[in-house]
C-alpha cells in the first residue's frame, strides 16, 4: 500500500495548528508551570479558565486551561482555517466523510466548528481570534523557556493509516514517515503552514494526546526552561531531554505539568514548502533516528499519553514496543 498523494487542491484551507484546551485539577500550579517554566504569556483569567499564548503569538490564546473536579484530559486541539467560507465548507465536506460536524459558540474565538475524526481525535476549527500585542519585544516580560508560539500535536492511534489517509485528503501533507516501506507507516508527520508537522500520529492506544508543542529558537531557552522548572519544584516533570531528534534534526526537552499533560519545547525546524520536497522515509531500525546521541526515552515516554474527554480509547494490535535501555545497549556494543 503506498502512501497516499497530496491533495493540491483541498475541499478547504487548514492554515495551522492553533490551540489546545485541557482540563486541570490546579490552575493556580498550572499557571506557574505554563508561565514560568514555559514562558507563555497569560492573556486573560476568567473564573476558573485561563487562556495563554506565546510570547510572538498576536493570537488572543494557543493554549486554554479549564479547572475542573474530573481526571485531567485534554477537551479537544484546534486547527485554524483561511477564513469564515472555510468553516461552511468544511462543515459539508465532514458531513459528506460520515462525521458528525456542529458549530459551536467558544469564548474569545470566531465561527467555531466542532468535529470528531475517524480515528477520535475531538477537532476545534476556527478562522479568526481577537488580536494581542506580541510580546516578542516586551523583553522584560519574558520567562522561562521564552515559547514563541504552538506548533505541533502528536495523537497515538492503533489506526495510523486510516489516519494519514484522512488528513491527506484534508489538505495535509506527508513531510517525514517512520517505517520500513510505504505500506509499513508507523509514525506519519503531516503539515499545512509549511515545516515538518502540524499535527504527527504514532501508532498506539487511541486516541490519546502524547504532547503539544511550543517552538523556541535558541539552544540556552531550552535549558534554562530545565533551571527554572528544578528552582520552582517541577524538576522531576523534565521527562525527557534535553536531547536531538533524529527526524527533523531538532533540540528538545519533554515536560510534564503539574497534571501530566506532556509539552514539548524545541528550538528548529526545516521548510519544506516546495512541491518538489517528497516525504522523507526514517528506517526504525536505525539507532540514530530515535537518538542521534544520549540514552532513549524512559518507557512511559512510549505508552503514556492522555485521554480526550468523552472519547473511548481503542487498544493498538499488537502493541508498539519501545526502544529499552537494554537494546540501546546491545545495538552500541555491536
Amino acid at each position: 500500500m503506498s502512501i497516499p498523494a497530496p491533495n493540491w487542491k483541498p475541499p478547504f484551507t487548514v492554515t495551522r495548528a492553533s490551540h489546545v484546551v485541557l482540563r486541570v485539577k490546579d490552575l493556580s500550579a498550572s499557571r506557574d508551570f505554563y508561565e514560568q517554566v514555559l514562558g507563555l504569556i497569560v492573556t486573560a483569567q476568567e473564573g476558573e479558565v485561563l487562556y495563554l499564548r506565546g510570547i510572538e503569538e498576536a493570537c488572543h490564546h494557543s493554549l486554554v486551561l479549564k479547572a475542573s473536579s474530573t481526571s485531567p484530559c485534554c477537551e479537544r486541539i484546534g486547527l485554524r482555517v483561511q477564513t469564515d467560507e472555510d468553516l461552511d465548507l468544511a462543515f459539508t465536506w465532514m458531513r459528506a466523510q460520515g462525521l458528525s460536524p456542529a458549530f459551536v459558540d467558544i469564548p474569545h474565538q470566531g465561527r467555531t466548528l466542532h468535529v470528531s475524526d475517524p480515528v477520535g481525535v475531538p477537532l476545534e476549527f476556527c478562522a479568526s481570534m481577537p488580536a494581542q500585542p506580541r510580546q516578542i519585544t516586551n523583553f522584560i516580560a519574558h520567562r522561562g523557556g521564552c515559547a514563541q508560539r504552538i506548533d505541533h500535536y502528536q495523537i497515538l492511534t492503533p489506526d495510523v493509516r486510516r489516519a494519514l489517509g484522512f488528513y491527506a485528503s484534508m489538505g495535509f501533507r506527508l513531510s517525514e514517515y517512520i517505517g520500513t516501506s510505504e505500506a509499513d507507516v508507523r509514525g506519519a508527520f503531516l503539515q499545512r503552514k509549511g515545516n515538518p508537522h502540524d499535527i504527527v500520529f504514532f501508532g498506539g492506544d487511541g486516541p490519546r494526546l502524547h504532547h503539544f508543542a511550543y517552538f523556541a529558537p535558541e539552544t540556552y531557552q531550552l535549558l534554562r526552561a530545565c533551571d527554572v522548572a528544578g528552582q520552582l519544584g517541577f524538576g522531576r516533570d523534565v521527562e525527557r531531554g534535553p536531547g536531538r531528534h533524529g527526524p527533523g534534526h531538532a533540540m528538545y526537552v519533554y515536560f510534564r505539568d503539574p497534571d501530566g499533560h506532556r509539552v514539548e519545547l524545541f528550538n528548529t525546524h526545516y521548510q519544506i514548502m516546495d512541491l518538489e520536497n517528497e516525504p522523507q522515509r526514517w528506517d526504525p531500525g536505525d539507532p540514530n533516528i530515535s537518538f542521534p546521541w544520549g540514552l532513549p526515552a524512559q518507557e512511559r515516554w512510549f505508552h503514556e499519553a492522555m485521554h480526550f474527554a468523552d472519547t473511548p480509547v481503542t487498544q493498538a494490535i499488537p502493541k508498539p514496543q519501545p526502544v529499552t535501555l537494554e537494546a540501546f545497549l546491545a545495538q552500541i556494543k555491536q
